[in-house]
Formats: C-alpha cells, sequence, structure tokens
C-alpha cells in the first residue's frame, strides 16, 4: 500500500483521473465539486494535457464528447443543475458507444436547491438522465479513498464497455479530508487501444462517429447490440458490500453467491437491514453500532454500483424476510430499487431527508428501535 496523502474527496478524484491517464478534462464551476477542475487546471498543463473551463456546461459535455471521440480518456464533472444541463451530450455519447467519465458531487434539489449534500440525483443517475434507451454505470464512493479508486476503475469501465460512467459522490464525500493511498500513475503507452476512433490514419480510412440513425430497424439494431453489452456489465461489474453479524465486511463484484451464504447463515440473528449508500452508508454504519449495543442485531447491505444495482444479492438477503430500512438523502429514490429487489418478501420502511439535510446515526437508530418495537 503506498503511503496515505491527506485530501478532499474532490482532490481525490482529479488526481486519480491524471494517474489513470485522463488526457482532457473540461468543466465549469460550480459548488461543491470546485475542487476538481481547480486540481485540474493546476495539473494537467503541466503535464502536457488538456484542460479547458468551457463557456458552460453544455459545452463542456460536448468538448468531452469530441476528444473521446479522437482517442482521449476525457473527463468533466459538475453538480447537480450543472449535470442536468449535460444530460443531452450524455445521451449522444452512449448513443454513439463514446466512453467518457464524469463525476456527480450532488447537491439538494430541485432546480438550484441549496450547495449542501444530497443523493436525490439517484433517479437521473441510474436511470440515464438523457432522451432514449441507454445506461451509464454508476460507481458510489463513500470514502476519500474510493473516490480515487472509484475513478479509476471508472477510466477503465468506461473503456471496456465503451459508454458513460459516473462517479455519483455527495457534496459530503467530495468535501471532507481524509488520508488516501493514490493508486499508481498509469504508463499512457498501457492503455487500451482505442481502434475505433475518428480521423484518417495511415493504415486505414477516415471513420466518422455519430449517434444518429435515421432507419429505425437500424436504430432498434444499434440500441439491441448496446442492450446486449450492457447485461455483460450486469453479469461482471455488479459490486456491492454486506457488514452482517457473522462478517465484518464482505465486498463483491460480479456474481458472487458468498453474501447469500452469509445472509442464511445471519438469518436466525439479524432482526434488520439497513441499505444505504455514500454518505448515508457511513451514517448507517455508525446506526448499527448503535443499535448493537442496545442489544439489536443489523446488518448493513451497500450498493457500490447503483447501475447495474445488486438485485440479486439483496434478493438473497430478502430470503430472510427480514424488514429492510433504507436509509437516503432524498425522500425516496433508492428505495424503490431495494423494493424491486425484494419483491414484497420482507417489509422495506424508508428514512429519507433532502434539500441536504443529512441523517443522523441517533435518528436512524431511532428508526431501527421503532421499526423492531413495532414487529414485537
Amino acid at each position: 500500500m503506498n503511503e496515505k496523502v491527506l485530501m478532499k474527496g474532490n482532490e481525490a478524484i482529479a488526481e486519480a483521473a491524471i494517474r489513470a491517464g485522463c488526457g482532457a478534462y473540461f468543466g465549469y464551476p460550480i459548488t461543491p465539486q470546485n475542487e476538481i477542475a481547480a486540481y485540474m487546471a493546476l495539473h494537467m498543463l503541466d503535464k502536457g494535457r488538456v484542460f479547458i473551463q468551457a463557456e458552460s456546461e453544455v459545452a463542456a459535455i460536448n468538448m468531452v464528447y469530441g476528444a473521446s471521440a479522437a482517442g482521449a480518456r476525457a473527463m468533466t464533472s459538475s453538480s447537480s443543475p450543472g449535470i442536468s444541463l449535460k444530460q443531452e451530450g450524455m445521451s449522444y455519447s452512449a448513443g454513439a458507444d463514446i466512453p467518457l467519465v464524469l463525476a456527480n458531487v450532488v447537491r439538494g434539489g430541485p432546480g438550484l436547491g441549496s450547495i449542501a449534500p444530497a443523493q436525490s440525483d439517484y433517479f437521473q443517475s441510474t436511470r440515464g438522465g438523457g432522451h432514449g434507451d441507454y445506461r451509464c454505470i454508476v460507481l458510489a464512493p463513500k470514502s476519500v479513498q474510493e473516490c480515487a479508486d472509484f475513478t479509476t476503475l471508472a477510466f477503465d469501465l468506461a473503456d471496456q464497455y465503451r459508454m458513460p460512467v459516473i462517479v455519483l459522490a455527495d457534496g459530503m464525500i467530495g468535501q471532507m479530508m481524509e488520508g488516501v493511498a493514490l493508486p499508481p500513475e498509469r504508463d499512457l503507452c498501457s492503455l487500451p487501444k482505442r481502434d475505433w476512433t475518428v480521423g484518417k490514419m495511415h493504415n486505414r480510412a477516415s471513420r466518422h462517429i455519430t449517434s444518429l440513425a435515421l432507419v429505425p430497424e437500424e436504430l432498434e439494431a444499434k440500441t439491441r447490440a448496446r442492450f446486449q453489452r450492457y447485461e455483460d456489465v450486469k453479469l461482471k461489474e455488479t459490486a456491492f458490500e454486506y457488514r452482517g453479524i457473522t462478517t465484518s465486511c464482505l465486498q463483491c463484484r460480479g456474481r458472487d453467491e458468498r453474501v447469500e451464504q452469509v445472509a442464511a447463515v445471519d438469518a436466525a440473528n439479524v432482526d434488520i437491514t439497513l441499505v444505504a449508500y455514500g454518505t448515508a452508508a457511513r451514517v448507517a454504519q455508525g446506526a448499527k453500532k448503535l443499535a448493537e449495543q442496545a442489544g439489536f442485531h443489523v446488518a448493513l447491505f451497500r450498493p457500490i454500483t447503483l447501475w447495474p444495482f445488486p438485485y440479486e444479492a439483496l434478493a438473497g438477503v430478502a430470503k430472510t424476510n427480514k424488514p429492510f430500512l433504507t436509509v437516503e438523502m432524498s425522500l425516496g429514490q433508492l428505495v424503490e430499487d431495494v423494493k424491486l429487489a425484494v419483491l414484497g418478501n420482507a417489509p422495506v420502511h424508508l428514512l429519507g431527508h433532502s434539500g441536504g439535510v443529512i441523517p443522523t446515526e441517533e435518528e436512524v437508530f431511532a428508526k431501527v428501535k421503532e421499526i423492531l418495537e413495532a414487529k414485537a
């Protein structure tokens, strides 16, 4: 493990992107993600790479489209209202099979809302956000370390599957400072070869990349092929973390039956399972400790990929028929996927806040106690 350095989550995203071989960054200022753009402005040009503060969010995302189509690992970042402005470009990128990385450091909404941390962009991120049939891989860090790790992973996944990848943090994760072991710097010669890019090469004719397909049958065929690729993403990249009674921490990526095995062992003891991601997962972990001190047996399920969502793993936990409590910094978005996974096999409760309000450990513990005492 490399020596740790003290950084903000935003700074860790930026530094990890540079080390992952990001060749071009285009952005526009908005709180609470401004440290990403500021860090890129300070360090990208020193490495002979491209940094542009665009005239708008719309311009920035289309610059990312162009740079990636030309062969660069390209990235942008913003916060909630700015992400809304980028959605058309995200749809174009998905429709043209353009890999890109987007960091969204979420703030309270809707509208201009507040600059306080929130998780209310869940639907926008996991359901596409722009027009048409497409998906984005969505990675949800809960620490500064994961900001770095998931940004590195985001660039690799974007290249592997030729699709947009979102690093979905919230304002708390972006602004907090923690020790982080930064990933090693990638040799640019080792990055995946992009044999699909635009432009004329010495050994081939020029190419044109577009999302336009005016013949309905041809567009449907392209979209179906893309969705078949998404099935491969679901199979290989779905990730989650499970903290139960018999295990302190189990992390899984791809199809993994261990969580069902753990849940089966826990079934006799677990009273309730908390489901949360990002900052809310940190709060839920503290509430889990409070509940255990009071004699309750609590598990914590944290989706790491919000898309693809770990439906099968959570369904395995639901076989215990014990209640679930979803903790989120929105008024009921993550809970919809939890209900889809549980499919009525267990009661699902919600503790949600909006507008930038962060739940407390004591509040979550009180809700756990309320649910379990009512059940008794």
